[in-house]
């Protein structure tokens, strides 16, 4: 196979030099991964071979190790809701206090296990936990509901690292407990993870460390980054029902948002990475509706000044929560200015035309069009020949008309 053939195929040279990868499927993922970042026109036979007899096995495997462990630090990883980084208390009690905000529970307590106990790290009032639970009785039950309490399991690799919490006199809803376990396996994945960073630090930085060791601490590693990106995913989806829950929609307005985006993406051309994000800013476009009371948006007739700012406003709480979600940081833009209009007459910016993110563009057709053609409670869905006819009247003054266009391709 010569080097066009293999362009066609998608696949890196580093990925199909077998010298290089050794027969080791994580060596070729990390081949594979830096033929990504590396233009295949500047990568020759030559320098595939040249990088081939230089390296040195071992400090390939640290330098990857490295990599990761710079990736998946604490600064990075940590970072999952409104909180930065400081004092353990301070951080677990900021997520605490979400929680409650969120889902709209009377309290919430965070727990970690130390010395073999549950211990209560952060916590969203003054009031003390009576918890009585144990880690067995977690590792039986990840999710025990006791009376006005749920308390739910933070599992790292192999036990329970911690435990969420919650206590309310009606049980809440059951897309707001998921949102909960979401976090609690976010949480403790990710803790787990930042044990595992240590280790594995302190592994590089050993003379005495094999390449075997090296090899299994990259495994472990690229175990659990896998997992933490899996509950990454849930956490959002968790997140958008929450949301949808909180706006009244009868369907799930955000889901179908994002499946709309992504199927524009596709009419348009767009790129893998590109899609993905702009299918996860069309799940948390409404993000900063979960910091409101549901009561807001079940309010069929007008609304109060101060209810009437918080809604206009909402897009600029989900940026300051979405801020802190590293690993959603990059929809951050097309979230803050979806309600930019293509003749500059928009908001937050007055942005016009190709100057408005491009995200930003599909998820404003896309979640215009799923409002219209979705029932609320106060007006029945709008036919989608109506709503196209509406959006159309406003292509090139409120909407990208080529975004338009991939629309229309995109609901026939």
């Amino acid at each position: 196979m010569d080097k066009e053939e293999k362009k066609l195929t998608g696949v890196s040279l580093f990925g199909q030099t077998e010298a290089l990868a050794g027969n080791d499927p994580l060596e070729e993922m990390f081949a594979l991964n830096l033929g990504d970042f590396i233009s295949e026109t500047l990568i020759s036979e030559d320098l595939a071979k040249k990088i081939r007899v230089s390296a040195n096995k071992k400090e390939r495997l640290q330098n990857q190790l490295r990599e990761l462990t710079d990736i998946y630090s604490s600064r990075n990883t940590l970072c999952v809701l409104n909180f930065t980084t400081g004092e353990e208390q301070a951080i677990y009690t900021s997520i605490a206090q979400s929680i409650v905000q969120m889902i709209e529970v009377e309290t919430c307590t965070i727990f970690l296990v130390k010395d073999g106990n549950l211990v209560p790290v952060g916590v969203s009032s003054e009031v003390e936990s009576d918890n009585k639970i144990t880690i067995n009785d977690l590792i039986m039950n990840e999710v025990i509901e006791e009376d006005d309490r749920i308390c739910i399991a933070m599992n790292g690799s192999m036990m329970p690292v911690g435990m969420i919490e919650v206590k309310n006199s009606v049980k809440p809803e059951r897309d707001y407990i998921e949102l909960v376990e979401s976090i609690a396996n976010l949480l403790g994945t990710t803790i787990t993870l930042q044990n595992e960073v240590e280790h594995t630090n302190m592994l590089i930085n050993t003379t005495e460390t094999t390449e075997m060791e090296l090899k299994q601490e990259r495994a472990e590693l690229t175990a659990l980054i896998g997992d933490l990106c899996d509950f990454q995913q849930s956490f959002v989806e968790s997140l958008a029902n929450a949301v949808d829950r909180k706006g009244q929609y009868t369907v799930s307005h955000s889901a179908n948002t994002a499946k709309l985006a992504r199927a524009i993406c596709k009419n348009l051309g767009l790129n893998e990475k590109t899609t993905d994000l702009i299918y996860y800013a069309g799940l948390l476009q409404n993000i900063g509706k979960i910091t409101l009371p549901e009561k807001i948006f079940a309010t069929n007739g007008k609304l109060s000044a101060d209810e009437l700012k918080k809604i206009k406003n909402h897009t600029n709480v989900g940026v300051n929560l979405l801020m802190n979600i590293n690993f959603l940081s990059e929809v951050v833009p097309y979230i803050t200015y979806q309600t930019e209009r293509v003749d500059g007459s928009g908001s937050p910016e007055g942005l016009k035309g190709q100057s408005i993110p491009l995200g930003s563009r599909i998820i404003a057709v896309a979640d215009a069009y799923s409002a219209m053609t979705s029932d609320r409670p106060y007006r029945k869905a709008m036919p989608k020949e109506k709503a196209l006819e509406i959006i159309h009247q406003e292509r090139n003054i409120k909407w990208d008309s080529d975004v338009v266009d991939a629309l229309v391709k995109s609901v026939a």
